[in-house]
């Protein structure tokens, strides 16, 4: 199985990374690497060139304070590249995992948040 994980040097990726290298191939990718979620053109290509089976998405743009200055980056990073991951990943038939803070999802909900065109199991 072929694992990409993005957002590797987040405190959450950190210990992913650890947990999922048993599962095969981990490629780790962080913003300086190929996985900036702010290109949203080359995070597609990106998936399409690996094809991985599985995406885990830790990244996310976290500082708040920066967020209400570059407000156009936070929403492509914590808005719009979950987007592209999803539809990328449906495309390929990989599975999607993404994950998320308090500060975008206030943890409220008792439903599970799905993408209204998911993939066939």
């Amino acid at each position: 199985m072929k694992v990409l994980l993005l957002g590797p040097n987040g405190q959450v990726g950190w210990e992913l990374q650890r947990s999922l290298s048993p599962l095969g191939v981990l490629v780790a990718l962080d913003r300086h690497n190929g996985g900036d979620l702010s290109q949203l053109s080359l995070l597609r290509q990106t998936i399409e060139t690996l094809r991985p089976d599985m995406i885990v998405n830790a990244a996310a743009h976290t500082a708040v304070d920066k967020a209400e200055s570059e407000t156009e980056r936070a929403h492509a990073i914590n808005a719009q590249a979950p987007g592209v991951l999803a539809e990328a990943a449906q495309a390929i038939g990989a599975l999607l995992v993404h994950y998320s803070t308090d500060y975008v999802f206030n943890g409220s909900g008792v439903t599970p948040w799905w993408r209204t065109t998911r993939p066939a199991r």
